[in-house]
């Protein structure tokens, strides 16, 4: 019975449209992910006339952690929904040929951007201020970077705690301490 239903429960999630797509670059998408030249000053200066954070996706072709984001976390509604309404989001590619330009005006080929900025795992996220000053790069700037696969309650309190600001706060509480409160009150509540 409980394979019966854990199969009805994969059918429907294919049904909806759940799984996600794979585009044309082996990537996962996601309808909330935009298609920019890849200018992250001009990303930046869109996703702040639009009220949102921007964020980075880094993966790449063939992860499995990216696919289990892509089909099992980013799709929940809840996570969803809050990152359609409050970040721009750019997907990157690890191994990318594509040109992208970072904020120090450096254009180069995705993957040689990805060696600059030290980024070795897929998916790694990389979280934007409002502004960045003249001559850092994109991680030098990130108010927080998240590699890895995490899930689904991890990946939607860091999303709120960078939407938040919290990182900006003088409460002393980062994110290991927020996501732990996160989680104790979220016990207490199912207590309830």
């Amino acid at each position: 019975m409980k394979r019966f239903v854990m199969a009805l429960a994969m059918l429907a999630g294919f049904a909806t449209g759940a799984v996600g797509e794979i585009g044309d670059d082996g990537l996962h998408k996601q309808p909330w992910m935009r298609d920019t030249f890849k200018d992250l000053r001009e990303d930046l200066s869109e996703a702040n006339a639009e009220g949102k954070r921007l964020v980075l996706f880094v993966e790449q072709r063939g992860c499995i952690y990216c696919k289990k984001m892509h089909e099992e976390v980013y799709v929940r509604p809840v996570l969803s929904d809050y990152i359609a309404e409050n970040f721009f989001v750019v997907q990157m590619n690890l191994h990318g040929n594509d040109s992208a330009t970072d904020f120090d005006g450096q254009e180069t080929g995705q993957s040689a951007l990805m060696r600059k900025w030290g980024i070795l795992f897929t998916p790694t996220l990389i979280f934007l201020p409002e502004e960045v000053a003249d001559g850092q790069t994109a991680v030098q700037a990130a108010v927080a970077m998240m590699p890895g696969a995490f899930g689904f309650q991890t990946t939607l309190d860091m999303f709120t705690w960078v939407n938040e600001k919290r990182y900006d706060l003088d409460d002393g509480e980062d994110f290991q301490r927020y996501h732990a409160r996160m989680i104790r009150e979220r016990q207490e509540n199912a207590a309830d």
